[in-house]
């Protein structure tokens, strides 16, 4: 049996599971989430627990087996606590704008680059080289904030551009130079 996937999922006062046809719907102080579930699983709600089993034991099936109970567990600590993610901006004259409905990155090209804010996900900057990327969904969560990151990834000579807080850049050394 999978070892992630025979966890029960304990779920918190505030936050109701409820499982509507081959759908999977997640109410809580923060918002909604609702996922489709695969006919190879099956989902069990009994009182503040969930259980997800499997029909069969065929490998597909223990495949989806792990993976509904982590969607489902990301989806109840989304709309009780939220996901952040944390970007760093290195570099001489890079910083960071966050408006409205964009983030506007001056990152060392000629022009500053907009990105789009897309729903569900709020973005604060806290200083000009400090992003907190927020939201509900733990996959848009990190998608937004790896599409960030993609504009200007670190590099190993001096360590500029966009990176997450928890990343570790590894450095290299430059050229030697002619004695």
């Amino acid at each position: 049996m999978s070892r992630i996937g025979r966890l029960p999922i304990t779920v918190p006062k505030g936050v109701t599971v409820s499982l509507e046809g081959a759908t999977v719907k997640v109410k809580g102080p923060k918002g909604e989430l609702e996922q489709d579930v695969r006919p190879e699983v099956i989902v069990e709600i009994d009182g503040d627990t969930v259980l997800i089993n499997r029909k069969s034991e065929s490998k597909k099936a223990k495949g989806f087996h792990g993976l509904y109970r982590q969607l489902v567990q990301n989806m109840v600590t989304g709309v009780s606590q939220g996901f952040s993610r944390t970007l760093l901006i290195n570099g001489v004259g890079y910083r960071s704008e966050v408006g409205n409905k964009s983030v506007t990155l001056s990152i060392g090209y000629s022009n500053p680059i907009e990105f789009m804010i897309p729903q569900g996900i709020t973005i604060t900057s806290e200083g000009a080289n400090k992003l907190v990327v927020q939201g509900i969904d733990k996959q848009l969560v990190g998608k937004t904030a790896s599409e960030i990151r993609k504009v200007r990834p670190p590099e190993p000579y001096k360590g500029k551009g966009i990176k997450y807080e928890d990343e570790y850049v590894r450095r290299k050394v430059g050229k030697s130079g002619i004695k």
